[in-house]
């Protein structure tokens, strides 16, 4: 009896130290720091940044975690509000896994042509948990003329232009040889 009763009052000190520790240091989410970055003249991100045009591609997500380890980080970029675009839809999403040595993660996005321009979040996950979630604004570069719209013939039945053969006759006769 004396020996389990040791045993109990061991492992309750051994588990009131461990919550005792775990309550001194701050969680994790609280120590991770997230930040939006324009591309550097080195080509990588660059210094923290808030305001975006629809020129700045690509856009840099910086993630320092609070110590080096092995850990998955996941990066949502979502389109908030913009036009064209279903509201909170998902624009990309980047998920890495770090190094035992590695405490800060580069994320980068790029569109296939030009940025639309709206407002978008950044949410980031270390793990499972939801740790940031970054609001920014894309704007349209000032004094952007808008493009033109492409119109169609509104005659229907019209064929193109007759392309002129002449042309491909003096050149079969003259270097007919070297290519025909």
């Amino acid at each position: 009896m004396r020996i389990l009763l040791v045993s109990i009052l061991t492992l309750n000190c051994i588990v009131g130290i461990a919550a005792g520790q775990e309550a001194d240091s701050p969680p994790a989410s609280e120590l991770v720091e997230a930040f939006l970055a324009k591309k550097g003249v080195d080509g990588k991100a660059g210094e923290p940044a808030a305001d975006f045009l629809v020129t700045d591609i690509p856009i840099f997500c910086v993630v320092r975690l609070p110590s080096p380890g092995v850990t998955t980080v996941r990066l949502d970029f979502i389109a908030a509000n913009v036009p064209g675009v279903t509201r909170e839809s998902r624009v990309v999403s980047l998920r890495y896994v770090t190094k035992e040595a590695e405490d800060r993660v580069n994320f980068s996005s790029k569109p296939a042509g030009l940025w639309v321009a709206g407002k978008y979040r950044v949410d980031v996950f270390v793990g499972p948990k939801k740790v940031s979630a970054i609001e920014f604004e894309i704007r349209p570069v000032p004094g952007e003329v808008a493009k033109p719209s492409v119109k169609r013939s509104t005659q229907p039945g019209r064929k193109p232009v007759k392309r002129s053969t002449a042309a491909d006759t003096y050149a079969r006769q003259t270097l007919g040889k070297a290519f025909w």
